[in-house]
C-alpha cells in the first residue's frame, strides 16, 4: 500500500523583521521556487516581497490515523511589511494552521494585531512563536519568555485563538549576518507542536477546479510553470485550463508537487502545474480554473461583519481596498439591513433573498455607530437593537474575476502606514456577483433596498370640515402633483389625504375623509383668529409667529419609502 501523503498548510505571519522568512528556512527540508525570497527586489530589500512557499516533511502524527504516511507541512511565509498587505490578504485565504511570529523583544506590534484579525477571518488553528529568544540577556532570559507569554495569553483571550500553543524560539541565532554554523534553538519542539495541532482539513476534489496561482515562470524546453495552491476541485495530466484574466485555455503538460512528478492533485495541494506557448509575464499572480467556471464582475451583493479593531465608522458612499479572490481593487460601499421589523429575523446563510424588502443605512450598524443621542434615549428603553445580519453593494473601479461566495475583506489601506492602528474594516461572503457592465439598468432595480422619507409640515387653516390648508411641507418649486393621493396625519389624530396644490407658494389643500374632531377645529379657528387680529395692529411679522407659535401648532407628517434603484422614484406608502 503506498504511503498516504496529507498536505497542511501552514502561514508564517507577522510584523516586519519578526523574522519569519528566517523561521521557514529553520523549519524547511525542501523549498519551493518561491520560497526564501528568491525575488531580487525581495534580497535587495531584505524584506520579503511576496508569498514564499516551502515544505516541511515529516512523519505522519498518530492522530491523524493508522498505517504508514507522511505529513507535508507547506509553509506559506507571508510578507509583513505594511503595504504588501493585499499580499498577506491573499496567502490567509489558503491557509488552514498560522503561525504567528512575533518578536519576544517588541511583543504585538500593528501588523501582528492585522495578521491575527485575518487569521480569524480566514483560519482555524494558529501557534504564537515568540522569536529572537537569543536577544534576551541569558540570565532574565526564562522570565522574559513567561512575562511575554502572559502577555500574549491575555491579548488572545477574547478571540477564537484563546489557549493556542506558545513556543519560544530563536530562527537564526545572532541575526542575518550571523554565520550558518549557529544552530537555530527550540525548532524542534516547534514541529512537535505543529504535529500536534495538524488536523484534516475538509478537502473535496469535487466541483470546478480552482487553483490561486502566486508565482509564473518558463523553463526552457518544458514550457510555463505556474505554481499555487488549490482551493477547489482537482486538476489531472491533460485537463484543459483557464486563465480567466487572459481568456486564455492551456492544457496541462505535467505537474509537480515540492519536485516530485504528479499526474492528480486536489483541494489544498501546492502544485506546479506546466503548460506550453504561454508568457509567463502576463501572469504573476492570479486564479486559473476549469474553463468557463469563474465570473467578472463589476458589482457584488455580501453579507459582512465589521472588523471590532478598526476605529471609525463604516459610511456608505465610502471607498474601501476590496480583497475579493487574489484581487485587490478599489470600491464603494452602500449598506442595507432587513427593514426594522425584521432585525431579529434568522437569515439564511450564504443566500440573498430578492423578493425581500432591505432598509438602506447611512452607515454599517453597530454599537459604536448608534448615536449618543440615540444612546441616552435608548438607555432609558433598554439595550440598542441592531440586526442580526447585514449586507453592502459593492461597486468595483475595475472589474475582478472570482468565484461565487468567496471571501470578501474591506481595508483602508491608504492610512498611514505608521500609524497604530488597524486597517482591516470588514469581512464578509460574496452572495450575488454582477458579470453585465450596464448593470445599474439591468441589475440593481431587482434589489429592493428603500429610504424612509419623513416629511413635516403645518395646517395653515381650516377650509370647512373636511379640508384644511397646509403649509411648509414642500418648498415653492416642488411639483405637488406628485404627492396628490398620499396619506398624512395631523398631530391632533385625523388621517388626510393630499388633494393637490393651493396658490404658488408651496401651500396645499389636504382632504379629511372622516372629518375634523371639533376640538381640532377649535384651536385653528382661534389660531387664525389670532392671526387676523395681529394683522390689525402694527405687529411685526416676527411678533406674529412668535405668538402664533405659542398657541402650539397642528402638525402635518407625511411617511413614505421610496426605492433606491426604482427609476420612476415612486413614493410607496403601507
Amino acid at each position: 500500500m503506498a504511503a498516504r501523503v496529507l498536505n497542511v498548510n501552514v502561514g508564517v505571519l507577522g510584523h516586519i523583521d519578526s523574522g519569519k522568512t528566517a523561521l521557514a528556512r529553520a523549519l524547511s527540508t525542501t523549498g519551493s521556487t518561491a520560497a526564501f525570497d528568491r525575488a531580487p527586489q525581495s534580497r535587495a530589500r531584505g524584506i520579503t516581497l511576496d508569498l514564499g512557499f516551502s515544505c516541511l516533511r515529516t512523519e505522519l502524527p498518530p492522530q491523524l490515523g493508522p498505517g504508514p504516511g507522511e505529513l507535508h507541512l507547506t509553509l506559506v511565509d507571508c510578507p509583513g511589511h505594511a503595504s504588501l498587505i493585499r499580499t498577506i490578504i491573499g496567502g490567509a485565504q489558503i491557509i488552514d494552521l498560522m503561525m504567528l511570529v512575533i518578536d519576544v523583544t517588541k511583543g504585538m506590534q500593528t501588523q501582528s494585531a492585522e495578521c491575527l484579525v485575518i487569521g480569524q477571518i480566514a483560519c482555524q488553528k494558529m501557534v504564537v512563536v515568540l522569536n529572537k529568544i537569543d536577544l534576551l540577556p541569558e540570565g532574565k532570559r526564562q522570565s522574559a519568555i513567561e512575562k511575554m507569554t502572559k502577555k500574549m495569553q491575555k491579548t488572545l483571550e477574547n478571540t477564537k485563538f484563546s489557549g493556542c500553543p506558545i513556543v519560544a524560539v530563536a530562527a537564526k541565532p545572532g541575526g542575518p549576518e550571523a554565520p550558518e554554523s549557529e544552530n537555530p534553538q527550540g525548532i524542534s519542539e516547534l514541529i512537535e507542536v505543529l504535529k500536534s495541532q495538524a488536523y484534516l482539513p475538509s478537502r473535496d476534489p469535487s466541483g470546478h477546479f480552482l487553483m490561486a496561482v502566486d508565482h509564473c515562470f518558463s523553463i526552457k524546453g518544458q514550457g510555463t510553470v505556474m505554481t499555487g495552491t488549490i482551493l477547489s476541485g482537482s486538476v489531472s495530466l491533460g485537463d484543459n485550463v483557464e486563465i480567466p484574466a487572459l481568456k486564455v485555455t492551456k492544457k496541462v503538460k505535467s505537474m509537480q508537487m515540492f519536485h516530485t512528478p504528479v499526474t492528480y492533485a486536489m483541494q489544498g495541494d501546492r502544485v506546479g502545474v506546466c503548460v506550453t506557448q504561454f508568457d509567463p509575464k502576463l501572469l504573476e499572480r492570479g486564479l486559473i480554473c476549469t474553463p468557463d467556471s469563474l465570473h467578472t464582475i463589476h458589482a457584488a451583493i455580501i453579507s459582512l461583519k465589521k472588523i471590532p479593531y478598526f476605529r471609525g465608522a463604516l459610511q456608505t458612499k465610502a471607498k474601501f481596498h476590496i480583497t475579493v479572490g487574489h484581487e485587490t481593487v478599489m470600491g464603494r460601499v452602500m449598506f442595507f439591513s432587513p427593514a426594522p421589523a425584521n432585525f431579529n429575523e434568522e437569515i439564511q446563510e450564504n443566500v440573498f433573498d430578492f423578493e425581500k424588502d432591505y432598509l438602506y443605512q447611512e452607515q454599517y450598524l453597530s454599537k459604536d455607530s448608534v448615536s449618543s443621542e440615540e444612546n441616552k434615549e435608548n438607555d432609558q428603553a433598554g439595550e440598542v437593537q441592531l440586526p442580526k445580519q447585514q449586507w453592502a453593494l459593492l461597486e468595483f473601479e475595475k472589474p475582478v474575476t472570482c468565484p461565487k461566495l468567496c471571501l470578501v475583506i474591506g481595508s483602508k489601506l491608504d492610512t498611514d502606514i505608521h500609524a497604530n492602528t488597524c486597517r482591516l474594516a470588514f469581512h464578509g461572503v460574496l452572495l450575488q456577483g454582477m458579470e453585465d457592465k450596464n448593470y445599474t439598468e439591468t441589475f440593481l432595480p431587482k434589489l429592493k433596498v428603500y429610504k424612509q422619507k419623513h416629511k413635516e409640515g403645518q395646517v395653515e387653516r381650516v377650509m370647512d370640515d373636511y379640508s384644511v390648508i397646509g403649509r411648509s411641507l414642500f418648498k415653492k418649486e416642488t411639483n405637488i402633483q406628485i404627492f396628490v393621493g398620499l396619506k398624512v396625519k395631523l398631530s391632533t389624530g385625523e388621517d388626510g389625504i393630499i388633494d393637490g396644490g393651493f396658490g404658488q407658494s408651496g401651500k396645499f389643500k389636504i382632504r379629511i375623509p372622516d372629518g375634523l374632531k371639533p376640538d381640532t377645529k377649535m384651536l385653528l379657528t382661534a389660531a387664525s383668529k389670532k392671526k387676523s387680529k395681529g394683522g390689525k395692529g402694527d405687529m411685526t411679522k416676527e411678533d406674529e409667529s412668535s405668538k402664533n407659535d405659542s398657541a402650539q401648532p397642528v402638525t402635518i407628517s407625511l411617511i413614505f419609502k421610496r426605492y433606491v434603484f426604482d427609476t420612476q422614484k415612486k413614493m410607496i406608502q403601507s
